[in-house]
């Protein structure tokens, strides 16, 4: 809690009454205020200083109103989808949902793939743009070109899966899964070929996981 310092009426030595317990309370309610000096305290016995309380007192109570309101635009509950149709209840929750994720890469693109394999493309491709657009790392990449895959839309997946292994070049087990996604569409040699140097790199479990499902037309685990 802020410290408040004693106030002296102005020309002499005489502390005003009441001062610091009053002043106290006023500083609980705007505890963002810091340290009152004597000469600088909103607490003295005039009518002009009375309504400089009153203003605190009101722009504390409007902080706090605005932290519990956007509190509650970031809860999910029974507002959000009962008593509405599909549509609306998914588009309730999507906007929860928004606010939930902040700018966290991996929870947008979460948010995203609901909107794009849910029928919202644009609003799910704007998200996966502004992601791509800010320095992704690779999980980003490999998170945004399965959901495309998912889609039906390889070419935009291997695009973003190419991306990634050429940015990454050590990175066996991407390597795996491109090749795994390859041989699924049919392009065997390519696939083969990632198998090759994924495995020269490292003996890895989900490298060689990745690489027998795809000969038995199993996807890799997401």
């Amino acid at each position: 809690m802020p410290a408040c310092l004693p106030a002296f009426r102005a020309g002499s030595g005489e502390q005003v009454r009441g001062h610091g317990r009053r002043c106290r309370a006023a500083c609980r309610l705007a505890p963002s205020i810091g340290k009152w000096t004597g000469a600088q305290c909103p607490l003295t016995h005039t009518r002009g200083n009375k309504m400089k309380i009153r203003t605190i007192a009101v722009a504390s109570l409007l902080f706090v109103s605005g932290i519990a309101a956007s509190h509650a635009a970031q809860q999910a509950g029974p507002a959000n989808y009962r008593g509405k149709d599909k549509q609306e209840a998914a588009l309730a929750l999507l906007e929860v949902a928004k606010a939930q994720a902040g700018k966290g890469s991996w929870e947008r693109i979460a948010v995203a793939r609901i909107y794009y394999l849910g029928g919202m493309k644009p609003q799910g491709k704007a998200i996966f743009d502004d992601v791509l657009a800010h320095d992704p790392e690779s999980s980003d990449l490999f998170r945004i070109a399965r959901i495309y895959r998912q889609a039906g839309e390889w070419e935009l997946a291997k695009a973003l899966l190419e991306r990634s292994v050429r940015e990454n070049p050590k990175d066996s087990k991407g390597m795996a899964e491109l090749g795994a996604y390859y041989l699924l569409a049919d392009e065997r040699a390519a696939a083969e070929d990632l198998f090759d140097r994924s495995f020269k790199r490292e003996d890895e479990l989900w490298s060689t996981v990745a690489a027998a499902g795809a000969y038995l037309g199993v996807a890799p685990q997401e």
